[in-house]
């Protein structure tokens, strides 16, 4: 295709990013173009319509292949399993009328910049495509496609100081704005049209189609008309639903577009612009009061508090800080690192309040617009959801390629026996045709989606949100669980306990909450009245539970007025805080929050400066007590430090450590880097926090062990509260025993050790327990040896575990159970390698610094006020981890549901497929409403009620089997195909043996029973369409025979034989007694079929094509059906549902899981020398970068660690 070198003719987009494609360049050839248009026209469509469905067909059919630079369309691939293959056409713009008239070009974008690369000379063009809402431009000096809409992230802090602290001109903002877009998360409300073309152009309803134009040819009018309704109503039902959710979505981003915005012009001063003309780079100045922000930013100058609940489904204020303006040559993201996070205020946020500093306006520089942002790459996320891979969906694809064989020989058999006896050539064709039609059931989508449907609703109703039905039947699966500590496992809220205050490098005496005295004043009292970021907002103190604890504490209040006056330096703005009524006098009138430098996950703490109202400056910091007593004066921190913290942490009490320090007096405290102001620290003493377990976390750990699915603890806590918190819980039971696995690395050298260590010996010594030692470690050598052992780890060791022992890693996950210390970016991690281990993860948090893992896990259930967190598939809206097993009971329904659908469907076509090729032997086949009553009254009304059977409420220790292409699913159905088949022979070949049987006189059974015309107008009334006034009862159609009356009866009673033997209850779904509108169908049904074969009206039987037969053969046919269906009842049930007979033959032939996990566990099982107790393994190997896949899933512009989506 074409022969210009590979490397020129393909590319990565957004290489190493989530949504990573291959891009190829192809050229249109007229000629191609002209034979393609040609083949459109003689197909009448049907080739446009195979391009529509496969578009790298289109592109490969109309272009050649050719480089990237020359090419004028582009075909896209998705580099992820499933390939997913779209097309894309080149889209030029012209900035000729904007730079032309310029002298001061190069000034229209800097020389490194994006928009300068992009600008071909001396067309001044830009050659772009769009993808997925984003725009690309063609870098003529990289030679590939580089994301506009975004500012550049080689930019250094100073150079984005320096470069856009005064503004763009005019002149740059113009062609930015050409070349970038509108500033609009831009999701119109799709027309009505549009989305019913989409759904008709389906291939599900293009084979309706096809089906209905062959029914009409063979005269099944009222069967094709009856299809026709109920796919137009299903379409209709479709494109309902789908308007409904571009119309919410619309309204969604609609506020953001138009919001008037301030925007600094270099050399012009300020203007008020709207929104949609923002450009990156532009200077935002933020006024006082409420903002809704319409792009991502980074602040500059001041300081904002802003509400990120859009984002995070956390209504907790956020504060945000400038960008420092250190000078060196880091880009601004690597030298802020995980904090960069901090001084980006993200779009569809709502900043609260801003605080200036010296420099008098809060100031912010667009960092990214339109769908680059952060609120955009949410609603992309919306837009284009990540297709799901679960086995069930390929093994449906896979079944329907059986099916379809099977028809293809179904159609030689039929085109040999017409051929045969001289049938007309279009007859053949359309008997051969009519095979595929039987043999593949056009109901099977919409049968397995109305299971979904009926498990979201019932989700629903016990406050489980889902966003991605599809991942319903993935919960069905789920055999491991992450969950998060606080807020999660624990109480949100913390109750402060006590405080341990420090003087002189010794601990004084604790000092209990609720106390009857009140906190003497001090440092500590200082610390606790300063060291937060709460904010005034709606009339109450709000922020983080912990800080709000620490400062009523106190009895101090927030001053709401900002604006305070400073000896020398005039107005400033700070948070004032004063004694509150109940506080008693206190020795200052209050204390000044002048800066904040806000807590970060990486770092694990957080700092003020403050001061008193006419003293001096001081620092206070707070955080995790081992990074606060590292960052204090050695002689300040207690001797017995450690043993205290343990002490505490042990029972489970969340500790944080204080410190403060002196500032010297004039230096501006906005000047200050955060390493300066954290260092040298004083240690003030321990605040002691209570985290009580919710009520229902015990239980649901007990359910979920009891049912053999693996709890994990993911938290950001103190490893030894996490373990405690793990034990109280029942995580990790009393009896077993838990290594501490510490990985460190190597100073001044690139290797790195891990040591393993039980847990208890470091109790035993710190409290010098009277155990004995010996005692100790016999009892841990019994643990090991059972295999009841648990690891526990930090965040710290498993990134060294990671980059340095990547081979230990999968061991230590296998019976890994507390990672503490965890970030987001390694909690995603974790998450997809357990993924990697064959675990069917979930992940259940509160969906702030979850975000992550949420997506990444095969099911993320946050537990967040808010309906729906964006964030995650399930959302609950108590927040209480109930849900999972709720979500988990309800997976497994809907998957045996999806199975007995898939089951039943394929037994009921193929039942009806032998009988028409049986009858297609004499040339006959069913009459239309023989199919009618087979298709519509039996099977479609199955289908509907089949899935209302509920979810067991009990937890079974298994899952149900997760493939379609299982032994006993297979066995299954092969065996009922054969029941069928032999049923339908043994009744098609008897019947021909009966003395009363003629082949051309189909009345010689029953000739004194003839005429039962007195009765026909009430038969008619039993809802059966009648055929057109003029027929008469003796009127023969061609399809009326002995073997056709008794293979249609016997294949119709068959379906409900099938249909009650496939309806499983128990283990995983309630007893089938239980689903009373599926019973009550049956029941109906089965006295409509009997009536059918015991009526013998003339009227009806003329309008079913059936014939009358003697009495003792009907009771005959009774007879097959009740042996077949006591046969299918034993079968399934004494093989196909009897697990210790599978168990035993899987040992028998020695058949082992071909899961990682499993495999690992086999291994372990044999490995004397695992875990390594008490030994230290150093690394020889050079460490693998993690970099940038530690991350996991990562949004791009919203990775945030108090704060993900």
């Amino acid at each position: 295709m074409g022969e210009n070198p590979a490397k020129n003719h393909y590319a990565k987009l957004n290489q190493g990013e989530e949504n990573e494609m291959e891009i190829f360049g192809y050229k249109t050839q007229g000629c191609r173009k002209a034979s393609c248009i040609a083949g459109y026209i003689f197909s009448c469509g049907a080739l446009l319509l195979l391009f529509y469905w496969k578009p790298e067909w289109n592109v490969w059919a109309n272009c050649i292949r050719c480089s990237l630079e020359e090419a004028d369309v582009f075909l896209l691939r998705t580099t992820d399993e499933f390939q997913i293959y779209s097309r894309k056409t080149v889209r030029w713009i012209s900035v000729y009328a904007l730079i032309k008239s310029r002298s001061d070009y190069p000034a229209a974008a800097a020389e490194d910049s994006v928009f300068n690369k992009a600008i071909m000379k001396p067309s001044l063009q830009v050659k772009t495509i769009q993808v997925q809402k984003i725009r690309y431009v063609w870098d003529t000096h990289a030679k590939l496609f580089q994301k506009v809409g975004a500012l550049e992230d080689h930019h250094t802090c100073s150079a984005i100081h320096a470069k856009f602290g005064s503004g763009l001109t005019c002149n740059e903002q113009n062609v930015r704005r050409v070349i970038c877009g509108p500033n609009t998360i831009d999701v119109p409300v799709i027309p009505v049209w549009k989305l019913l073309i989409k759904e008709v152009l389906n291939p599900f309803y293009v084979f309706q189609l096809f089906s209905v134009c062959l029914w009409f040819a063979e005269d099944y009018m009222e069967y094709a008309t009856a299809i026709i309704i109920m796919s137009l109503l299903s379409i209709f039902l479709t494109v309902y639903d789908l308007r409904q959710q571009s119309v919410k979505l619309h309204r969604l981003v609609e506020s953001h577009n138009n919001v008037m915005v301030t925007v600094c012009r270099n050399k012009e001063g300020f203007q008020e612009l709207e929104s949609h003309h923002l450009v990156p780079g532009d200077m935002l100045v933020l006024k006082e009061g409420k903002t809704l922000l319409p792009c991502d930013a980074i602040l500059i100058s001041g300081q904002c508090i802003v509400n990120e609940s859009m984002l995070t489904g956390e209504s907790i204020p956020v504060t945000k800080t400038h960008l420092p303006q250190s000078d060196n040559f880091k880009p601004w993201r690597m030298h802020c690192a995980e904090d960069y996070k901090k001084h980006v205020l993200f779009c569809g946020t709502e900043v609260i309040q801003t605080k200036a500093d010296d420099r008098g306006v809060v100031k912010a520089v667009v960092l990214r617009t339109g769908f680059n942002t952060a609120k955009g790459d949410l609603v992309r996320s919306i837009l284009y959801p990540k297709p799901m891979n679960f086995k069930l969906y390929r093994d449906a694809f896979r079944f329907l390629m059986c099916l379809i064989a099977f028809a293809a020989i179904g159609m030689i058999y039929t085109v040999c026996v017409f051929a045969l006896n001289g049938e007309e050539t279009g007859e053949v064709v359309k008997k051969a045709l009519d095979v595929i039609t039987i043999a593949v059931p056009p109901a099977l989508p919409a049968a397995l989606t109305t299971g979904i449907i009926y498990t979201q609703r019932r989700l629903k109703k016990k406050g489980i949100f889902c966003i991605s039905p599809q991942r319903i039947n993935v919960c069905g699966q789920l055999n491991l669980i992450c969950f998060d500590k606080t807020g999660t496992l624990t109480e949100d809220g913390l109750d402060l306990w006590g405080l341990l205050p420090s003087e002189r490098n010794c601990f004084q005496d604790i000092h209990s909450f609720p106390a009857d005295h009140s906190l003497p004043w001090g440092p500590v009292f200082r610390a606790m009245a300063v060291c937060h970021s709460l904010v005034v907002w709606e009339g109450k103190i709000q922020g983080d539970p912990l800080d709000v604890k620490m400062f009523e504490a106190t009895n101090w209040v927030i001053d709401d007025s900002s604006r305070y006056q400073i000896e020398g330096q005039g107005s400033t703005h700070g948070t004032v805080v004063r004694p509150g009524p109940k506080a008693g006098n206190g020795p200052v009138e209050g204390l000044i929050i002048l800066h904040q430098f806000p807590f970060s996950s990486a770092l694990q703490r957080m700092s003020v400066i403050a001061q008193e109202i006419g003293g001096e400056k001081q620092v206070f910091t707070k955080g995790a007590p081992e990074v606060i007593a590292m960052l204090c004066r050695a002689e300040t921190v207690p001797l017995n430090f450690e043993s205290k913290l343990l002490l505490y942490t042990a029972q489970g009490f969340r500790v944080i450590g204080l410190a403060c320090k002196s500032l010297q007096a004039g230096k501006q405290s906005t000047d200050l880097t955060r390493e300066e102001v954290e260092s040298d620290l004083t240690f003030l003493g321990l605040l002691i926090m209570e985290n009580r377990l919710k009520r229902e976390t015990k239980p649901v750990l007990e359910e979920l062990s009891a049912a053999h699915i693996r709890s994990v603890m993911v938290t950001g806590d103190n490893i030894q509260t996490a373990v405690t918190v793990a034990k109280n819980a029942g995580m990790i039971s009393p009896k077993n025993t838990v290594i501490l696995v510490e990985a460190n690395k190597m100073p001044g050298s690139f290797s790195a050790s891990i040591t393993w260590k039980p847990l208890e010996q470091n109790k035993t010594e710190d409290y010098e327990s009277l155990e004995d030692g010996s005692w100790t470690e016999r009892r841990i050598g019994l643990a090991l040896g059972s295999g009841q052992y648990h690891f526990a780890m930090n965040g710290k060791s498993y990134q060294i575990v990671v980059q340095h022992f990547r081979h230990l890693l999968p061991k230590l996950l296998l019976n890994g159970t507390v990672f503490a210390r965890m970030s987001p970016g390694q909690k995603s991690s974790l998450v997809e390698e357990f993924q990697k281990l064959d675990y069917f993860v979930g992940m259940c948090g509160d969906g702030a610094n979850d975000c992550g893992a949420l997506k990444v896990a095969h099911a993320g259930i946050s537990l967040s006020e808010q309906e729906a967190s964006v964030a995650s598939p399930f959302t609950s809206r108590t927040p209480s981890i109930a849900c999972v097993p709720e979500l988990i009971r309800e997976g497994r329904a809907a998957l045996v549901t999806s199975f007995c659908m898939f089951k039943y469907m394929a037994l009921y076509s193929t039942i009806q497929y032998l009988g028409v090729l049986l009858l297609y032997w004499q040339l006959n086949s069913f009459g239309n409403y023989q199919f009618l009553f087979q298709d519509l009254a039996i099977t479609t009304v199955i289908g509907v009620t089949m899935s209302f059977t509920g979810a067991c409420p009990k937890l079974v220790p298994y899952r149900p089997p997760s493939q379609l292409i299982s032994p006993p699913l297979l066995l299954s159905v092969v065996l009922n195909i054969l029941f069928s088949l032999s049923l339908q022979i043994f009744g098609f070949l008897v019947v021909q043996e009966q003395p009363w049987y003629s082949k051309t006189d189909i009345h010689s059974a029953c000739l004194s029973t003839h005429n039962h015309t007195e009765n026909s107008s009430s038969v008619s009334s039993l809802g059966l369409h009648g055929i057109r006034d003029g027929y008469n009862e003796q009127m023969d159609n061609g399809y009326k025979s002995y073997e056709n009356t008794t293979v249609w009866l016997l294949s119709t009673v068959n379906c409900l034989i099938v249909a009650l033997v496939f309806s499983k209850g128990k283990p995983f779904r309630q007893p089938i007694y239980t689903n009373y509108v599926f019973i009550l169908v049956l029941i109906g049904q089965l006295g409509i079929c009997l009536f059918l074969v015991f009526a013998d009206i003339d009227d009806l039987y003329t309008k079913m094509d059936l014939v009358c037969t003697p009495t003792m053969w009907r009771i005959s046919m009774m007879i097959m059906l009740a042996v077949t269906l006591a046969v299918s009842l034993l079968v399934e049930e004494g093989i196909i549902e009897n697990r210790p007979l599978w168990l035993l033959l899987k040992k028998t032939f020695r058949y082992h899981s071909k899961s990682n996990y499993k495999k690992l566990q086999r291994l372990l099982e044999q490995d004397s020398a695992w875990p390594p107790l008490n030994e230290t393994i150093f690394s020889d190997s050079v460490a693998i970068s993690v970099e940038g896949n530690m991350g996991g899933h990562t949004n791009p512009t919203f990775d945030s660690n108090e704060d993900a989506l």
